[in-house]
């Protein structure tokens, strides 16, 4: 799991071999089972994720229905805003398959920093394509029908058709199960 952890840091920087002995002295590695709920709605969240094996996703319950927001998988990171505002999640962070996570805390960043500033440079830049991707996702969201979206589901992150139930995708997409199924039959027809 070190190599997968430091193949996503080189993406932003650098680290020497006393940076990455400096990360590795923190207990950054955690497995979860699938179902695992890492975050609830409500809870102050302290800690930040990416997702070395397997998938989690983020949902909002809004009149007992799951709202999924995002699905993270190899290599995505989540800092839930929690733990930058401090205030209660407004969603939950859950385990869809087994995963293996790097967990990070404010606390061992901090530390971090104050040791190598490279570090700083790493959570900024993070912090900057973070930023970058959820505009363009919302962007793309907002401004797509639900086919198109399906469409762009299946060109950009395919594996998520066949790891993530139906009723998640099709929350998702902003669909229920049955339009996703409809949905897919016409895709299926037109290939045809």
């Amino acid at each position: 799991m070190k190599s997968l952890l430091f193949d996503f840091i080189a993406k932003y920087v650098s680290l020497s071999d006393a940076e990455k002995d400096a990360l590795l002295s923190f207990d950054l590695f955690r497995t979860a089972k699938k179902g695992t709920t890492l975050l609830r709605t409500g809870q102050t969240g302290k800690e930040s994720y990416i997702v070395l094996k397997g998938c989690i996703r983020t949902y909002y319950k809004q009149k007992g229905a799951e709202k999924t927001t995002a699905f993270y998988t190899e290599m995505d990171a989540l800092i839930p805003p929690c733990v930058i505002t401090k205030a209660p999640s407004e969603y939950f962070v859950c385990c869809v398959e087994d995963s293996v996570l790097a967990v990070s805390t404010a606390d061992m960043e901090a530390e971090l920093n104050r040791k190598f500033p490279k570090f700083e440079l790493l959570y900024r830049r993070l912090s900057e394509d973070l930023l970058a991707k959820k505009q363009i996702d919302f962007d793309e969201f907002k401004t797509s029908s639900p086919a198109q979206r399906y469409l762009n589901l299946l060109q950009k992150r395919p594996d998520l058709i066949q790891r993530v139930p139906q009723h998640q995708l099709a929350s998702f997409l902003g669909i229920t199960p049955q339009s996703l199924s409809r949905l897919r039959a016409r895709i299926v027809e037109k290939i045809s």
